[in-house]
């Protein structure tokens, strides 16, 4: 897509993004190469199955075709707005008001904004803003909409973060281009936040066990083996200094470790590796001694103890109250239903045993019949011979 500055009848400064002509031919073109690549490296390589290259391309298939309708990324980008709405999170993170009435899958009018792109380094300075605190924001930023959010931007490089003065004179960061989003279940949330919390306390063993319970791991998997594994990923991490440690560069490493176990990679988890990767590459460019670890981790404790404590506990129990307001009539029917069902066990065991007992006859009368096939077909052969 293009994007070119204008003005609203009522004098609106907006961006308009328009989708270039004929695009969708190229890309169905490049998808059909990158499939067919899929299904080599499924099917010849040893390591092709458990690399899902096939469910990759289908990520990616998915992203692509999404870009190309700007009313989804429309949708994105007015989602993200929404989750940064809320008191204390509009200093994080600007994100462009939609222009419902002016916006169509082919053509995205949003709000205009003015900033510096993050990788303008000199200009940043030279503007007085606070670079250490907008490494530790950006983290922020990320580690907020993954985790309370499970809906994160997936795109941010460089060209697609500015730094705004409209709050403060020490900066805030704006979001553009929202094509590609990712989006995590409660289930990966709790993986990942676990994951973190337990490799941050070196805890070797848990992120063992995690990824056996995720699984993701084939069950005959020895827990020691799988730790001792992680361990010699990890650990040579946490000596050295802070400027050389990458947590993006430590998943990478884990999931190279994880062909030894054949774990399934999964394609949710490599976009936030790679918007984790671009994360970190933009805190360090701003603060090489960015601690994102010592960043990160009271936000994760914050956000466990949040799921696991009273008020997270109450949390759920209101969330699931409509539920259990529909089921609770229906308790005693149920309770009933299922106790005839229990008392008909001994009946439906019996009727079990003797369909097994018959399958075994039948499996006999058909072995005998084969054999008295194959006994006339020798036979008969002797006689034409």
């Amino acid at each position: 897509a293009q994007v070119h500055r204008a003005l609203t009848h009522d004098g609106k400064q907006v961006a308009v993004k328009i989708l270039r002509p004929n695009i969708l031919k190229t890309i169905e073109s490049d998808l059909a190469l990158m499939r067919s690549a899929a299904s080599v490296v499924h099917w010849l390589l040893p390591d092709g199955r458990r690399l899902r290259p096939k469910e990759v391309v289908t990520e990616f298939d998915k992203y692509l075709h999404d870009e190309l309708d700007l009313q989804i990324e429309a949708a994105n980008c007015s989602q993200l707005r929404r989750n940064f709405e809320f008191e204390g999170r509009e200093k994080l993170l600007k994100v462009p008001e939609v222009y419902w009435p002016l916006t169509t899958s082919r053509v995205f009018t949003m709000e205009w904004i003015d900033g510096i792109p993050i990788n303008q380094m000199e200009q940043i300075k030279s503007m007085g803003m606070d670079i250490k605190k907008l490494a530790r924001e950006g983290v922020e930023i990320f580690f907020t909409q993954v985790f309370d959010d499970g809906f994160f931007h997936a795109d941010m490089h460089p060209g697609n973060i500015l730094v705004t003065q409209d709050i403060d004179s020490k900066g805030r960061y704006a979001a553009l281009d929202f094509g590609i989003v990712g989006t995590l279940s409660e289930f990966d949330k709790n993986y990942l936040a676990q994951n973190f919390l337990a490799f941050f306390r070196r805890d070797y063993r848990r992120v063992a066990q995690l990824h056996i319970e995720s699984g993701w791991v084939p069950p005959e998997t020895r827990e020691e083996e799988l730790e001792a594994a992680v361990r010699s990923v990890c650990e040579p991490y946490f000596d050295l200094p802070l400027a050389e440690i990458s947590l993006g560069a430590v998943l990478m490493r884990l999931f190279q470790t994880s062909k030894r176990f054949n774990v399934e990679i999964q394609p949710q988890l490599v976009l936030l590796q790679k918007t984790l990767l671009n994360v970190e590459g933009m805190g360090r460019q701003l603060d090489p001694d960015l601690d994102l670890w010592q960043t990160a981790k009271p936000f994760l404790e914050r956000w466990m103890y949040q799921r696991i404590g009273p008020q997270g506990v109450l949390e759920k129990l209101k969330k699931e109250s409509v539920h259990w307001a529909q089921i609770l009539p229906e308790m005693p029917r149920l309770l009933h239903a299922s106790l005839n069902e229990q008392s008909n066990l001994p009946k439906i065991a019996k009727e079990l045993r003797d369909l097994r007992r018959s399958q075994k006859n039948n499996r006999f009368l058909l072995y005998v019949m084969a054999l008295s096939q194959l006994l006339i077909a020798i036979l008969a052969l002797i006689y034409w011979s």
